[in-house]
């Protein structure tokens, strides 16, 4: 967001996105507050979206029945929401930040770190009097930066920063009013299960836990049943990890309890998991595995919401790929495994490290169980040097996994420097 946008475009968007809602989402509420008499002449759908992203890039002032619809919407006067003399939009505004420089003032009047180096602990003062909307704005947007660090950085460098950060969005979340509380709460939840992710990549599953059941708590507290799914997906990701297939699946049941009030991303990330629950199974139903993960297909092209979290697949090439690759792996489809393996890695990009290190492990696994031996020492080769710039104890179990699929071979060549590759890993 440019800090040199009218102090009401800012405020649009804010009031919005403290709400956790879509664009789309915001046109549907627009509707709904126009009487009967406006109703019919307002436009199409599409076209109130496209009028949404232009009030909030500036582009032209919202005149009537704009004004009063976004007034009733968001439950506010017309002067708070478009009033020039107040800030951006903040009803704490002449407390707190004007629009030019509001980024430099949420962290100072927050105390939150804004070098990763002075995030080695939480050191912030507790937090008292009103929490500004804002707030909620600053973390919501510091996501995505995070998210790109894990693929590059893994957990090692990331965790000060975010622990920080999540042990804040907690605090603000108990001193904050409604609605402004609300979207901590569902900032909460992403960091929350972001932080969990992290312990989880560098092996401490103890914290990890821990973290996915704040997420899951903070998701229960927003009512919203969009992040009550994504938290209950998040701990079927943990349960995947500590190999326990049936807690998946129950996890995942319950996370699709809901199915048609969620969002496709939302649906993806549980049926995906659903299927890798599955995997994990002792009947190995490869059918049904297939069937859940065609479903997350269909919906790849539908995802439009504007969540910042959950985003690994607009992220990930070949989401899906990756995921049937790492489940045909589990279900003994070894040939299949490593022609989905040998698609998606010519199209990882370089920045992917820590992805890219996993996916060599595992493509090497199907190799080895193939076999190619001499592929598997290539590639378990370039995946065990990623192990060090990343410190993700998932890479090194996933290096160490590959082993077991070449008892057969073990005693050849190629077989001892799979084992010198490994060992750095026991």
């Amino acid at each position: 967001m440019s800090d040199d946008l009218p102090a009401w475009a800012v405020r649009l968007r804010a009031e919005r996105r403290n709400r956790l809602w879509s664009q789309r989402e915001m046109a549907r509420r627009l509707v709904e507050a126009a009487d009967e008499d406006v109703r019919p002449r307002l436009p199409s759908r599409e076209t109130m979206i496209r009028r949404i992203k232009a009030y909030e890039a500036g582009h032209n002032r919202p005149g009537d029945p704009y004004r009063v619809l976004y007034a009733r919407a968001f439950g506010l006067t017309e002067a708070e929401l478009f009033g020039e003399d107040r800030g951006h939009g903040s009803r704490d505004a002449d407390e707190g930040c004007g629009v030019v420089g509001w980024r430099q003032c949420v962290t100072a009047r927050y105390d939150i770190p804004m070098d990763p180096a002075d995030a080695g602990v939480t050191t912030h003062l507790p937090h008292h009097g009103p929490v500004a909307p804002e707030v909620v704005m600053y973390f919501l947007e510091q996501l995505p930066g995070h998210y790109r660090a894990d693929m590059w950085l893994g957990p090692r460098h990331l965790i000060p920063t975010v622990a920080t950060q999540a042990e804040l969005i907690k605090e603000l979340a108990q001193a904050a009013d409604a609605p402004v509380r609300r979207g901590l709460l569902g900032a909460g939840v992403a960091y929350a299960a972001l932080l969990g992710w992290l312990y989880q990549d560098a092996g401490d599953l103890g914290r990890a836990r821990a973290w996915r059941a704040v997420a899951l708590d903070m998701a229960h507290r927003s009512q919203d049943p969009q992040l009550i799914s994504y938290a209950l997906t998040n701990k079927a990701m943990l349960a995947v990890d500590l190999d326990d297939g049936r807690m998946v699946v129950d996890y995942t049941e319950a996370a699709l309890a809901d199915e048609a009030k969620l969002c496709p991303k939302v649906r993806i990330l549980a049926l995906v998991h659903q299927a890798h629950g599955h995997s994990m199974l002792p009947a190995k139903n490869k059918d049904l595995v297939d069937r859940l993960l065609d479903r997350a297909a269909v919906l790849v092209d539908r995802v439009d919401d504007e969540y910042p979290w959950g985003n690994a697949c607009r992220r990930t090439l070949g989401y899906i790929d990756v995921q049937r690759a790492t489940a045909y792996l589990r279900l003994g489809a070894y040939r299949e495994a490593v022609a989905l393996w040998d698609r998606i890695l010519g199209t990882a990009p370089e920045s992917a490290r820590r992805d890219n290190g996993v996916f060599w492990a595992r493509q090497a696994a199907a190799l080895a169980a193939v076999p190619e031996p001499e592929r598997v020492v290539q590639i378990a080769s370039a995946a065990a040097s990623v192990v060090g710039g990343t410190g993700s104890a998932r890479l090194r179990k996933e290096i160490k996994a590959v082993s077991r699929h070449a008892t057969a071979w073990a005693g050849t060549g190629p077989g001892r420097d799979l084992a010198d590759i490994v060992a750095q890993f026991a």
